[in-house]
Order: structure tokens, then sequence, then C-alpha cells
């Protein structure tokens, strides 16, 4: 694929499992768990957008991945800085990018973003679970590690992904922080400067390692970034280190 791919086209959402227009969600639709409740394995699901704490560290995370030339290129600059990040990963673009990625990440962490980037928000317990179940299973198979995280494609999720979450176990990581391509295209020096002068304490940064032409701006400055927010006194962390701080606690 080259730089960029086909643009943003090739991740439109598929066509969701929906109920019929007469039946609301809420009419043993989407959420109900006392329909599901023998599928549920774990009590708690977190969703998280960013961590309250008044320790300096902040996560990059990153979506949509892994894809030939603009993953590599995050990598290497994140090894130039000796920083570590998150990466939630497409289950059918890992199984065609594998060789790219799988003796790369030992520093980061690896999330779960589904296997075709569907509208959770759109799907049912089983649509969901199938979703995340192929993903968390490739993951584990390349890296040796199964995922405890994961993020809905677009942030859009209903009851039918937190009961899936529930079934293995993970928490849901959303957002407080993103790259803004829109705003900056291609002057790089401008998107670097927006996130680390609007970085917070416990902040989780979206950006996007695959996709259309303009985020190539911004990820052109991903070592400059990790330079701004430790001359500012912050420390890069995964999220699952970033979860673990909190407003008494503190990271080593």
């Amino acid at each position: 694929m080259a730089a960029g791919g086909a643009g943003a086209a090739w991740l439109a959402p598929r066509v969701p499992r929906t109920w019929q227009p007469h039946r609301l969600p809420i009419d043993g639709g989407y959420a109900p768990t006392e329909d599901h409740g023998s599928m549920i394995t774990h009590g708690q699901v977190n969703t998280t957008f960013f961590v309250p704490t008044q320790e300096p560290v902040i996560a990059l995370t990153f979506d949509d991945g892994p894809a030939p030339h603009w993953t590599p290129m995050v990598l290497d600059q994140l090894d130039a800085v000796d920083a570590p990040a998150t990466f939630f990963m497409i289950g059918e673009h890992l199984r065609a990018n594998r060789s790219l990625v799988a003796d790369r990440m030992a520093r980061h962490e690896v999330g779960n973003h589904t296997w075709t980037h569907p509208d959770l928000a759109q799907q049912d317990v089983k649509g969901v679970l199938g979703e995340l179940t192929r993903t968390h299973e490739l993951i584990s198979d390349v890296f040796g590690r199964p995922p405890t995280l994961m993020r809905p494609p677009w942030g859009h999720m209903g009851g039918s992904t937190l009961l899936a979450a529930a079934n293995l176990g993970y928490n849901v990581i959303l957002w407080s922080q993103e790259m803004h391509p829109g705003v900056f295209g291609s002057h790089t020096a401008g998107q670097v400067d927006d996130i680390v002068h609007n970085a917070k304490p416990g902040a989780i940064v979206l950006v996007h390692d695959v996709g259309d032409p303009s985020r190539l701006g911004g990820l052109k400055g991903i070592a400059d970034i990790v330079r701004g927010l430790r001359d500012r006194g912050f420390r890069l962390v995964t999220v699952s280190d970033l979860v673990g701080a909190s407003t008494s606690s503190k990271l080593a």
C-alpha cells in the first residue's frame, strides 16, 4: 500500500448488522445484559478518555495500522527517541502486514481496533464479539501477548460493545487529545506545537498511522512531539501504564 493508501475510502464502515426499524436498541437490542449474562466473564469494563493524575505522564496512541511506509516511519521515530506508544491495530491490516511489525513492538503496547473497522454502535453482541475475537487471536499469535485494551472505531459503541469487551476482559480506551490534519495539513511544525503545548497530565493522544495523505504532515513530527513533551517535563508511557497512574500514586 502506498503512503496514505487509497485515502479514507478503504476505512468506510462495512454494512453493519442492524435491528429492524420498528425495534429500538432498548427493546431487546444492543444492550440488555439479561439476554447475555452467561457470556460475561468480567463484571466491570472501564471506559477511559484520560487519566486524572498530577503526574506528568502522557500516552501516544496510533490507530488503524499497520500499513507500509507510515507505520515503519512512526516506529523508526519512536525508536530514535526511545519512546513507547500504544497501537490499536485493525486485524485485517495486521494479517496483511505482520512482517512490518512482528519484531518491532517490544517497547510498545498493542490494542484491539476490530477486524474490519465497522461502526460497532450498529452491531449486535455477536457481531462485535466476532470482530474483536478474530483480532484478539491474531494479535496474540503475532506478538505472543494477548491485548487487554480495545478502541471502537470512531469512538462509536453501544451496550453490545461493552458486553463483548466484558467477555474478553477488555477495557475501552478513547482519547482526550488528537492530531488535526484538517487544520495543519503538511505544516508539521504547527501540528507538533499544537500537541506539545496543549498536552495535559494523563492525556491520551489520538494519532492515525494509516489513511488520508493529510495525516502525513503530523506523522513526520512524532519524534519532535516526544522531544517537545519531554522538554515540558512529560514522560511517555503506554496506555496501560497510564491507566495505572492516579492522583494518589506515581509511576516509577
